[in-house]
């Protein structure tokens, strides 16, 4: 059985990325994946799975036509904030896939933000058609309850992601932070200064080495830069492409401070303690669901000696997960997995 995986893989994002390779571990051994990617050269090199160019019309339906099903996510897929055209584009695969006859699985979704009536149309249509649909939140699950769509809810898959260690990471000075933000309206050059001045503070008082991980490089590498120009002696850039060396590379550090949902998610599972920065309503719920300390971005203290001092009194006196809390999400997490196989049982 060949399956068409459809998500936003192959654009150099570590969450996405991170996603991909949960899928491509919890996907049934007899499915044969086959990836629509904005990079499919680098997909299949990293993979070691087929992959075609996600952009070309003809390609993607050429992949269809050869396929038995098509596996939709993870992540906020159907969401209108960044691009009213993201919901078009995959209701448009779904719409393609379901009229081909071929099995149809929304995997690990986040639904939302959809803030117009016809991005709002689209995905209900889409999920509606679906013959399984997991989800990751609370949120989305409601969402899906008021179209009366049939639903798994289940942790973010990337809970349940294999770490694999990043070589000389112990040799690096200790203790260690890892910093993982990103560029975002209310970022700005003001508010990234205001952080900068408080990371020295808190490197200071901490004596901590600073990490920091530019989840998609493109995006976020000039704001390490900007920070590490300003820290230069006690932090480090590290850029990793390999989604479970992202994963692994909190099993090293004491604490995370980040704006990105799924570094946030790395760093819990790795008994990290993790303090978050959100910007979107998927971290906003992410604190909520795990009692995470953080701001969103627009209630931010601006004096960075308050920013400081609230990471110092959290890195002093905080607590992690425990073991017993991870190993239950990491379990439900799994639950993403049973989808896929009561969905390929046949």
């Amino acid at each position: 059985m060949r399956a068409v995986l459809c998500g936003y893989y192959g654009k150099g994002n570590g969450g996405d990325e991170a996603l991909l390779a949960a899928l491509l571990e919890m996907l049934p051994t007899h499915v044969e994946p086959l990836v629509l990617s904005g990079d499919p050269a680098q997909t299949t090199q990293a993979y070691g799975v087929e992959a075609i160019d996600r952009k070309s019309p003809t390609a993607v339906l050429a992949a269809l036509r050869r396929s038995d099903a098509l596996v939709w996510g993870g992540g906020s897929l159907m969401q209108d904030v960044t691009s009213a055209l993201s919901p078009v584009y995959y209701a448009g695969i779904m719409t393609a896939a379901q009229r081909l006859g071929l099995q149809t699985i929304a995997w690990a979704q986040g639904v939302g933000p959809l803030r117009r009536s016809t991005t709002q149309w689209l995905a209900r249509r889409a999920f509606q058609g679906c013959s399984a649909v997991s989800v990751r939140d609370r949120a989305s699950a409601a969402q899906l309850a008021e179209w009366g769509v049939p639903f798994t809810l289940a942790p973010d898959p990337v809970w349940a992601l294999s770490p694999v260690s990043v070589p000389r990471l112990w040799d690096l000075p200790a203790p260690r932070v890892a910093v993982v933000l990103r560029p975002h309206a209310q970022l700005t050059a003001t508010v990234l200064h205001t952080l900068t001045e408080a990371l020295r503070q808190f490197q200071t008082a901490t004596a901590a080495y600073l990490l920091l991980i530019p989840f998609q490089p493109v995006q976020d590498l000039p704001i390490a830069q900007a920070i590490h120009t300003q820290l230069p002696n006690v932090s480090q850039i590290l850029t990793l492409t390999d989604p479970q060396q992202l994963r692994g590379v909190f099993q090293g550090v004491e604490m995370a401070i980040a704006m990105r949902l799924h570094g946030l998610i790395m760093a819990a599972a790795s008994e990290c303690r993790c303090f978050a920065l959100s910007y979107d309503p998927k971290v906003s719920r992410l604190m909520e669901e795990l009692d995470l300390p953080g701001w969103s971005l627009d209630a931010m203290p601006t004096d960075p000696v308050q920013i400081s001092q609230t990471w110092l009194d959290y890195y002093a006196n905080g607590d992690a997960l425990s073991p017993d809390q991870i190993h239950s999400l990491v379990d439900r997490a799994l639950m993403h997995q049973d989808v896929l196989k009561s969905a390929f049982k046949n």
